[in-house]
C-alpha cells in the first residue's frame, strides 16, 4: 500500500511554523506497514489543493490530509475536495449537534461561521473530533482513500491513532499478505554507524528487517517482523528483540514510547525512591522532562534553578568559598548542588548540572561544552565532567540525558559509560 501525505495553509509554505505533522503522520503508518512515498504541502489555494488532490489520487492508495478544516473563510479543504471528485456538500446533523455541545460545554457562544465545519460531501465517512471543532471525514475518489485531519497537532495526533489507523490497517490488510509487528529500542551512548557493525549480523533474513533513526542524542532501533500469522509475526519480532537486547546490554534504555524519564521513573517507583534536580546549565531541562511523565509527582519532589552564584549561594547551600576557588563550572560545586538539593528536598537522590553551554564563555582551561554532572544518593555523591563538542541547545540536550542516563545505570547497578562518540568530530552523534 502506498501512502501520501498533503498538509494545507499559507503558513506552512512562508516557513511561519514548522510542518512537523508530515512526520507524525508517516511514523504512524510505518508502524502499520504502510511506506509514505510521497509529502506535499500547498497553499489555501483552492487551483493548487485540487492538482494535489488528483496527483495524489493517481500514485497513491491512501492519502492522508492536514489542515483546512477550521470555520474561517481560508479553511478549504472539504470544499475543495468535495468538488474534486463531483461530490455536493450536504449537513452532518450529528456534528451539528457535537459542535453545539461542545461550545455549550465551554460557556461559549458558537458562531455562524463554525456551522460550516459540519458540513461533509455526500458518500463520505465523518471523523469526529474529540478535542477540537473540526470532525475530519474519510472519502473514496479517483481509486484512493482520503483521510482529512485537522492541522492542530494535539487534535490530528487523537484522530490518526483513534480512528484513521485502524482504517488504513483494515485495507492494508486487504492489499497485502500476512501479518506485520513492530517495536522501537532507543538506545543512548552509541552512533548510528556503531551500531550498523554491532548488529550487521541481527535481522538479516527474510523475516525481519532492521531499520536505523538518529533523533538527538539518542538512536532507535525499529525491527519490524513478518510472519503468515500474527503469532508467528510477533515471535520473529520478539527474538530479534531479545537478540538486539542481548548484543547491547544497558545501551537500550527503553522500548516503544518508554521514554528515558519514563524510565527512571518506573525504576525509581520500583523501589519507592525519590529524586531532586538541582540545575544550572540546563535552566530547568531536567525538571521539565521529569514532568511530562504522567505520574511524576509519585517520585519528583522538585528542583531549583540556580542559575546566578548566589542562587546556589542562598537555595542550595553552596559554600561561597568553593565558588570562589574553584568557579561554578567545577566539581566541588556540581557536588554541593546536588547534595544541597537532596538535603533541603529530602529526596533519595538528586542530580545536578554545570556548565558552559556557549557559544562564548568557555576558556583554554574550560572549554565551551565543558559540563560537570554529580549524582547525590544514599551512598554518598559522584560527579564527572564532559566536554560536548555541539552547539548550545544540544550541548543542554544532551547534559540532561547524560545525568538521566547516570541515574539510570545506577539504579539498576550497572557500570556507567561515558557516550562512545564523544571522542568523535560528528556533530550529529552518528
Amino acid at each position: 500500500m502506498i501512502a501520501e501525505v498533503i498538509t494545507i495553509g499559507d503558513e506552512l509554505l512562508r516557513g511561519e511554523i514548522i510542518d512537523s505533522n508530515k512526520s507524525y503522520l508517516s511514523e504512524r503508518l510505518l508502524e502499520i506497514d504502510v511506506h509514505t512515498r510521497f509529502h506535499c504541502s500547498v497553499l489555501d489555494d483552492p487551483a493548487d489543493m485540487t492538482d494535489a488532490f488528483l496527483r495524489a489520487a493517481e500514485r497513491a492508495d491512501v492519502v492522508l490530509v492536514s489542515g483546512g478544516l477550521g470555520p474561517t473563510r481560508d479553511d478549504l479543504t472539504i470544499e475543495v475536495l468535495a468538488k474534486t471528485f463531483g461530490r455536493e456538500l450536504e449537513q452532518h446533523e450529528p456534528s451539528r449537534v457535537a459542535l453545539r455541545a461542545f461550545f455549550d460545554r465551554v460557556g461559549r457562544e458558537m458562531s455562524p461561521s463554525n456551522e460550516k465545519q459540519t458540513y461533509f460531501p455526500v458518500g463520505c465517512e465523518v471523523l469526529t473530533n474529540p478535542v477540537g471543532t473540526a470532525p475530519g471525514c474519510m472519502l473514496e475518489g479517483g481509486g484512493a482513500v482520503f483521510f482529512c485531519m485537522p492541522g492542530v497537532p494535539s487534535e490530528l495526533y487523537r484522530m490518526m491513532v483513534e480512528q484513521v489507523v485502524p482504517r488504513v490497517a483494515a485495507r492494508a490488510g486487504t492489499v497485502g499478505s500476512g501479518f506485520v509487528r513492530s517495536a522501537i529500542l532507543r538506545t543512548f551512548g552509541i552512533g548510528e554507524s556503531s551500531l550498523e557493525d554491532e548488529l550487521k549480523d541481527i535481522a538479516q533474513d527474510e523475516h525481519v528487517q532492521l531499520g536505523f533513526r538518529t533523533t538527538f542524542p539518542d538512536n532507535f532501533l525499529r525491527p519490524v517482523a513478518r510472519g503468515a500469522t500474527e503469532a508467528e509475526a510477533a515471535a520473529h519480532l520478539e527474538h530479534a528483540c531479545q537478540a538486539i537486547e542481548k548484543r547491547l546490554g544497558a545501551l537500550i534504555y527503553g522500548r516503544d514510547d518508554e521514554s528515558m524519564e519514563a524510565t527512571i521513573g518506573r525504576l525509581l517507583g520500583e523501589r519507592g525512591e525519590t529524586i531532586a534536580v538541582a540545575e544550572s546549565c540546563t535552566g530547568g531541562m531536567l525538571g521539565e522532562r521529569i514532568t511530562s511523565v504522567a505520574g511524576s509527582s509519585a517520585w519528583f519532589l522538585g528542583g531549583v534553578q540556580a542559575y546566578a552564584n548566589r542562587v546556589k549561594e542562598q537555595m542550595l547551600g553552596v559554600p561561597a568559598s568553593l565558588l570562589a576557588e574553584h568557579g561554578a563550572v567545577s566539581e566541588p560545586v556540581a557536588r554541593a548542588m546536588a547534595e544541597g538539593a537532596r538535603a533541603r528536598v529530602g529526596s533519595t537522590w538528586a542530580l545536578s548540572t554545570t556548565g558552559i553551554s556557549g557559544p562564548d564563555g568557555g576558556t583554554e582551561e574550560k572549554p565551551v561544552g565543558t559540563v560537570w554532572i554529580a549524582c547525590a544518593g544514599p551512598e554518598g555523591t559522584e560527579a564527572h565532567e564532559f566536554v560536548f563538542p555541539f552547539d548550545r541547545q544540544r550541548n543542554r540536550q544532551v547534559t540532561v540525558q547524560m545525568a538521566f542516563d547516570w541515574l539510570r545505570r545506577t539504579l539498576l547497578e550497572i557500570p556507567r559509560e561515558v557516550p562512545r562518540w564523544l571522542n568523535l568530530k560528528d556533530q550529529d552523534g552518528r
